[in-house]
């Protein structure tokens, strides 16, 4: 896909430049829209493809890049990595699905500078952007409570998920054999060999005691469930 990289005023160019890195198209419309609509925000460019985000950098010069987890060829995890190695003074916030509970610390420690769930309300999008631009870092009360826990403690970060095991590359694995992809799907996802990717589901098969493959692909299936409406959940209880 290609890039959108609209011109601007020099008026708008005093704005706060927000790259967009999402693959959903209707909701990275939406974002756009959102971003362009605030007075001190600037959309500079959206795509679905982290390597073409990477690539925009330099001429887009975003002052912070907003990307999801689940993306084009690539997870978000390893995207964030990569943005950090080639431009570790462009902040990144993630906004994903994804309950924050199980990912923050993950997107914390590739590189990121918050977490947003997309189940929250809007606004608290708008100020996790402005958090970030101003220096600053975005995470809700309730995973900055359990960072300061681990910090002080050195325990789990969310104690009793099995995703704690898994390593971000095998975690991105599951995730994949959740979606119910075949061994030669995410070889093709992921650009490596189909026995690279036997080998992971080995691993993930032994770290978390699965006894065959139709486990693995149970559980996986069900974290994956979990992971994206746990949140969802969480806000309908209150």
């Amino acid at each position: 896909m290609m890039a959108k990289m609209p011109k601007y005023s020099g008026e708008k160019l005093r704005k706060a430049r927000v790259l967009i890195v999402e693959d959903q198209p209707m909701m990275r419309e939406k974002l756009v829209e959102l971003i362009s609509s605030q007075s001190d925000l600037i959309c500079c460019g959206d795509t679905d493809n982290p390597g073409v985000a990477i690539d925009l950098v330099p001429s887009a010069k975003p002052n912070l890049v907003l990307t999801g987890l689940a993306l084009q060829e690539s997870h978000g995890l390893e995207f964030i990595k990569d943005l950090r190695m080639r431009y570790p003074r462009v902040p990144v916030l993630v906004f994903s699905m994804y309950d924050e509970s199980l990912y923050a610390e993950r997107v914390m420690r590739a590189g990121a500078n918050g977490f947003v769930s997309k189940h929250g309300a809007t606004d608290d999008l708008l100020c996790a952007i402005r958090r970030v631009l101003d220096g600053g870092i975005s995470l809700s009360e309730r995973v900055a409570a359990h960072a300061m826990q681990q910090f002080f403690a050195r325990s789990s970060f969310a104690p009793g998920s099995e995703a704690d095991q898994l390593s971000d590359r095998e975690l991105e694995i599951f995730e994949l054999i959740g979606q119910g992809r075949s061994s030669r799907q995410i070889a093709s996802a992921l650009h490596v060999s189909i026995k690279t990717i036997e080998t992971y589901r080995s691993r993930i098969k032994t770290k978390l005691k699965f006894g065959s493959a139709t486990e693995l692909a149970q559980h996986a299936s069900e974290f994956l469930q979990h992971a994206t409406s746990r949140r969802g959940r969480k806000r309908h209880a209150t």
